[in-house]
């Protein structure tokens, strides 16, 4: 996709993943619409309303294949939506469906894809309240597009978000990473596995609930969506000014998908995932952080690293040899078109 900014062309890799895109917001979409709440650079922003904290977020979904093994583009819109909403501290309230149709879709299809929304919004316990359908020219459209939005209710005192992060915060990781990109790239380019790898998409409010019911202080969530882990922890280093280092060695990664990864030339803290996150907790709470993880479909938790270091506003990963390495975001998407 190529796009003009002023005397500027700036090609962008679908997805939006790497540094063309993060440049595009922070130089032209923030800008634009620049307040408090957006300057945050959450995955939601909370409003207060009535005496009430409401989280709101919203996110399009143009995942090709549509349908991929571990779900389709309705599992990831719906917990897509929710998990933007938990990595506010919310509790999910309720969630909007809209439909960008190619001409000539096949309805069966779309009964589909309506069908699994129906089904994971159930197992996430929101109902998908609003909503809206338009259908496009045929060759115009790849099939079928959501954006979802989606509201929750925040419960608790904290301020959770990239500012809210201190010095020597612990880094802890849900789980492993990169089975939801190197799923749906095998499933494009027909890669098959020994075993049944499957997306990770998960809802993932209800282990964030669990570690504020717990009493945990969580200082900032973020789910590792479009580029991964790096990608989520050099926007909390910007935003918090604070450095922030990772240690490889701490980082799983399974079997299949390391394989894969080196065989198609990626890196896992760059890939996509769909049910992961991270989460910031002063170093006292975090290991019945990780406990509470564990109890609540987490048994994969860990710590990974911590706020704080030589460069401040970067992220670093220290390597397996020991090296200390700045993690920069790739040029473009490494794996377009995955969520």
């Amino acid at each position: 996709m190529r796009v003009a900014v002023g005397a500027k062309t700036i090609l962008l890799a679908h997805g939006g993943g790497g540094k063309l895109m993060h440049d595009l917001l922070a130089e032209e979409v923030f800008p634009a619409f620049a307040n408090p709440l957006l300057d945050e650079r959450h995955d939601g922003a909370v409003l207060e309303v009535g005496g009430a904290r409401v989280a709101f977020t919203t996110d399009s979904y143009v995942v090709r294949p549509y349908v991929f093994p571990g779900g389709d583009i309705g599992v990831l819109a719906v917990n897509g939506t929710v998990n933007d909403l938990a990595m506010c501290g919310a509790r999910p309230l309720g969630i909007s469906a809209a439909f960008i149709l190619e001409e000539g879709f096949p309805l069966e299809a779309f009964r589909s894809v309506l069908a699994s929304m129906r089904q994971a919004a159930a197992a996430a316990g929101v109902a998908v309240v609003t909503g809206d359908t338009k259908v496009v020219d045929h060759g115009k459209g790849d099939g079928i597009f959501v954006n979802t939005a989606g509201i929750g209710v925040v419960e608790h005192r904290f301020k959770i978000g990239p500012s809210s992060v201190r010095p020597e915060d612990a880094i802890l990781l849900s789980g492993d990473l990169g089975r939801h990109g190197v799923t749906v790239l095998a499933a494009r380019e027909g890669i098959e596995f020994e075993t049944a790898l499957a997306s990770d998409t998960a809802p993932l409010h209800r282990a964030v609930l669990a570690l504020l019911d717990a009493g945990i202080e969580i200082h900032c969530l973020r789910d590792l969506t479009r580029g991964g882990l790096a990608a989520a922890l050099i926007e909390i280093a910007e935003v918090s000014g604070l450095a922030l280092e990772i240690e490889e060695a701490r980082i799983p990664v399974g079997d299949e998908v390391r394989g894969a990864c080196e065989i198609l030339g990626l890196d896992p803290i760059h890939v996509a995932n769909e049910g992961r996150f991270v989460v910031f907790v002063p170093p006292p709470d975090a290991d019945r952080a990780l406990a509470v993880l564990a109890a609540h479909g987490s048994p994969g938790a860990r710590p990974i690293g911590r706020a704080g270091g030589k460069h401040p506003g970067r992220l670093s990963l220290r390597t397996a040899l020991g090296t200390l390495r700045l993690v920069d975001l790739p040029s473009g998407e490494q794996l377009p078109r995955i969520c």
